[in-house]
């Protein structure tokens, strides 16, 4: 049973059978196949967004309904733009959907607002960030930071 962390009532659970079924066979407890597309979204606009992504895995029907809603990606990505601004601003000019603008920047919108919050202020070396996830920052990125680091 697949279950997102913020969706918890049983009256809203996907339940997957091992044994295979024919694509047209339903869930009889998803929501999502009772109520009109729009309130689906809607409740989906409520998951933060690992839930989501959870909520994305669940079942055809709702990975269908959440990959299709640009809506949804834009509102978590406005959210990591507030620490990278440039490359979110990038990415939209050159094109990208929402999703595609959130997945590339995800990682390093959140690794930029913990180095701003002092987070790896006191690391002595290079071998206790070992278990971080880390990935590249620009530039920019790093100046910020450094003048964080130097207002501390």
């Amino acid at each position: 049973m697949y279950v997102s962390k913020r969706i918890s009532h049983a009256y809203f659970v996907c339940e997957r059978r091992p044994t295979l079924t024919s694509a047209t066979e339903t869930c009889p407890h998803n929501f999502a196949e009772m109520l009109p597309t729009e309130m689906s979204l809607k409740i989906f606009s409520e998951l933060d967004i690992d839930s989501l992504c959870s909520a994305l895995l669940t079942c055809k029907l709702w990975h269908h309904i959440i990959e299709d809603s640009d809506h949804l990606w834009r509102n978590h990505c406005l959210t990591v733009r507030a620490f990278c601004q440039q490359e979110i601003d990038g990415d939209r000019q050159y094109g990208l959907s929402w999703k595609v603008t959130l997945v590339r920047n995800y990682r390093r919108g959140f690794l930029k607002s913990e180095w701003l919050r002092g987070r790896y202020s006191n690391i002595n070396s290079a071998d206790e960030l070992l278990d971080r996830n880390m990935c590249s920052l620009d530039v920019e990125t790093w100046g910020e930071i450094l003048e964080a680091e130097l207002e501390r």
